[in-house]
């Protein structure tokens, strides 16, 4: 897809530490509106801090974000009632029933009722949430779990979506319809932003991809574009990402533990 004219989210030589440890290392990206963004790379690449960083939740060292034009450390709170958020680990108040806390998040959100109402009602359906939503939280199931913070980030009609690891835990079906959705949101303007390491779903979801490795961007592109930067005209992205990064061999690594 064409980068849109007025990009949905901005950084600019962006820096963040953590102590001796640089996450990110002078990353500048633009993401259109209505694009579906993948962001790549192994273990502390700086996936997670770089959407933390968007949404305000981590405030770079130097460099800035903007969201719609806005500056994130200027307009926080503007900017995250933009956005639906997936945490790689969510924190869920367990004391809550399901309800409940889709009920305080559109509050947090300031949706009216009956929108609200209606919202939770047809998510609670498509998730097969529907008659567990009086339950605790805490008797819930990983993949159930899951399935509550989709809900809540979607619940409000975001206009970005960031997604750290969406899929984990969640059945076939529920997987297909986050997909499905996400593509189909794209199509009316939204942007999403997704960490995944689950590189099929990369490869069919995403428009552009940005591979990053130690907090560096090494490759960023469409499949086309990072199989010529890769000089691996017939490759997936998994061969991609694993020869981009210096981990194609694995071979020796096998043999080692078969010893």
């Amino acid at each position: 897809m064409a980068l849109a004219l007025e990009p949905a989210v901005i950084l600019s030589n962006v820096v963040k530490r953590y102590g001796n440890i640089v996450a990110v290392d002078d990353l500048s990206l633009q993401i259109g509106s209505g694009e579906v963004f993948g962001l790549l790379g192994p273990n502390g690449s700086g996936k997670s801090t770089i959407l933390k960083m968007i949404l305000g939740l981590v405030k770079p060292d130097e460099g800035h974000v903007e969201v719609f034009g806005m500056n994130v450390q200027e307009h926080p709170v503007e900017v995250k009632q933009l956005i639906g958020y997936v945490p790689e680990s969510p924190r869920i108040y367990e004391f809550l029933t399901g309800l409940e806390f889709l009920d305080l998040t559109g509050d947090i959100y300031g949706m009216d009722p009956d929108d609200k109402k209606r919202e939770i009602e047809k998510y609670l359906e498509a998730f097969e949430l529907k008659g567990r939503e009086g339950d605790l939280i805490s008797s819930y199931s990983h993949g159930m779990k899951q399935k509550l913070i989709i809900i809540s980030a979607l619940m409000h009609r975001p206009k970005l979506l960031l997604l750290d690891e969406p899929l984990s835990g969640l059945d076939p079906r529920s997987a297909r319809i986050v997909k499905d959705l996400i593509r189909e949101l794209a199509v009316e303007g939204i942007t999403t932003i997704m960490s995944t390491h689950i590189l099929e779903i990369a490869q069919a979801m995403c428009d552009r991809i940005a591979i990053m490795s130690q907090g560096k961007l090494l490759a960023l592109g469409t499949m086309e574009e990072l199989r010529k930067k890769a000089e691996a005209s017939n490759s997936n992205l998994e061969e991609i990402f694993l020869k981009l990064t210096g981990t194609s061999d694995v071979k020796p690594i096998i043999e080692a533990l078969l010893e």
